[in-house]
């Protein structure tokens, strides 16, 4: 099932639980990938549809953070249950070893040697890990292999 199908799908679920936090989040969802399809092809792929969960799942955590930090539990709980629910939508994502793997074979490929070659492997990575591992779990892998 095609991931805007089974957002609709649960959509119409949470309504009739009458779920509000759910729905919200799912509403939020649906938004972005409409908003996705009309500027694009009129159509979201996958790896697009993964992108956009995992920004809005990343965004959901960060504001948590920033409402706890500022002692605000109550909307902090909300942003909490918000993350939990996107958390369903997103594409597993690659372990660690998974990514060093891919971050040796891509330094293999291009024959970066040095700190200075960061760039070119962050380049290539960036676009085939898309939606299934975080930028930042990447670049430290990438720094650490290039400093050896």
């Amino acid at each position: 099932m095609a991931l805007i199908d089974q957002i609709n799908a649960d959509i119409k679920s949470a309504m009739l639980a009458r779920d509000k936090d759910k729905l919200a989040a799912l509403r939020d969802v649906k938004s972005k990938l409409l908003l996705e399809a009309t500027a694009g092809t009129g159509e979201v792929s996958e790896e697009a549809g993964a992108k956009i969960v995992l920004k809005l799942y990343k965004q959901r955590i960060d504001t948590y953070e920033l409402y706890i930090k500022e002692g605000r539990e109550d909307l902090a709980a909300d942003e909490q249950l918000q993350a939990e629910v996107i958390k369903e939508y997103l594409p597993k994502m690659l372990s660690e070893a998974e990514i060093k793997a891919e971050v040796d074979a891509v330094i293999a490929s291009t024959g970066a040697s040095g700190p200075q070659d960061m760039g070119k492997v962050m380049g290539i990575l960036s676009g085939k890990l898309a939606g299934k591992a975080d930028g930042k779990v990447i670049a430290d892998a990438v720094k650490t292999a290039l400093l050896k």
